[in-house]
């Protein structure tokens, strides 16, 4: 039997590309699929690409056929998720939040980033975390697993072996970190129309993104302590990918810092380690679930630049998500997972 799976928000970017990864998944299935201005529209009228592969229709989000399922995706915005997983955690239904809901363990300071009460500080409690790499333990017991930001997932493989073993400074850690523009959504948003963003580069969110506190809370989890982090984002002018440069001080210059991440991802199928002077591309990892990551020690200012790179829509986003899933239900976590990135 296949796990029966529903997508709540199923309009969206992230929507489709769930739906596109369990359509190659060998122990899965999208059982019901949801969009409140899309009801009772064919995906495929929607979505070009799944004519003839797909034949669900568009739900409302209270369709009872959601209740047949295994696992409930939220693909939504802020707020949804949080007001409706434990209508199927109560069933016995496994939710995994792609939104923001359930990453900040703290209710206080995720209402003031979110400027929303948050209503369920139970569940607050009770989610896991979703970063594979980081918590693979906890996430196989887990019935809610919020899946981390895309930023976030870049920042965090690129610093784990470093922030794990002791190895650099924590007091200023530098993340200038880029992405393409489907990490906005398919809502229609002059800033990110074709002619206001293409030939052009640009930094925003830099007084307070809301991903700063979500990484900043992953980063102290390792450190079991306060640290310094300065994180800028920027919007390119290109579909998909996330690529972030890391700028960390080394406490000891004398560590092979290429064979420290070579074994700590040794056994990791979706994260993978350049070589020495080889720098990753975000196309890459395309429409994957893999992130590439580069380190390079610069000597005159005692500098290690830590490269990363992922698609914002699968190791980000849905890939990661359905990694979650896997583990949640037993499954060899790399299930439907193994596509390669697109080249060119």
């Amino acid at each position: 039997m296949k796990i029966k799976v529903g997508i709540i928000g199923g309009s969206g970017y992230t929507g489709i590309e769930l739906l596109r990864i369990i359509h190659q998944h060998p122990n899965a299935e999208v059982h019901a699929i949801t969009s409140r201005a899309l009801e009772g529209r064919k995906i495929s009228e929607v979505f070009p690409n799944m004519h003839g592969i797909s034949e669900l229709t568009y739900l409302l989000p209270d369709d009872n056929r959601l209740f047949e399922c295994d696992i409930v995706f939220f693909a939504t915005p802020h707020g949804v998720a949080m007001n409706n997983a434990a209508l199927f955690l109560e069933k016995n239904i496994k939710v995994v939040d792609l939104g923001a809901d359930f990453r900040i363990t703290n209710a206080t300071t995720w209402s003031d980033w979110y400027k929303m009460e948050h209503t369920q500080e139970s569940l607050l409690k009770e989610a896991v975390y979703g970063q594979p790499e980081m918590k693979r333990d906890a996430i196989k017991d887990a019935r809610l697993v919020a899946n981390p930001g895309c930023y976030p997932t870049a920042v965090l493989l690129a610093l784990k072996p470093l922030l794990q073993n002791n190895l650099i400074d924590t007091s200023n850690i530098i993340a200038d970190c880029k992405s393409g523009t489907s990490g906005a959504g398919r809502i229609a948003n002059q800033a990110t129309l074709f002619c206001e963003i293409t030939e052009s580069f640009k930094p925003y969110g830099v007084s307070g993104h809301r991903h700063f506190p979500e990484i900043k809370q992953e980063i102290e989890s390792m450190t079991e302590s306060p640290v310094g982090l300065t994180f800028t984002p920027h919007l390119l002018p290109m579909s998909r990918g996330i690529e972030a440069t890391i700028y960390v001080d080394l406490i000891d210059s004398d560590i092979d810092i290429l064979a420290c991440f070579e074994n700590a991802y040794e056994n990791e199928e979706f994260v993978k380690i350049l070589p020495e002077g080889v720098y990753p591309e975000t196309r890459s990892v395309k429409s994957s679930n893999y992130c590439q990551i580069s380190v390079q020690y610069v000597e005159h200012s005692n500098k290690l630049v830590i490269m990363s790179v992922i698609d914002n829509l699968g190791k980000g986003a849905a890939g990661q998500a359905i990694q979650n899933m896997n583990l949640m239900f037993g499954l060899n976590e790399q299930e439907g997972l193994k596509q390669i990135g697109l080249l060119p």
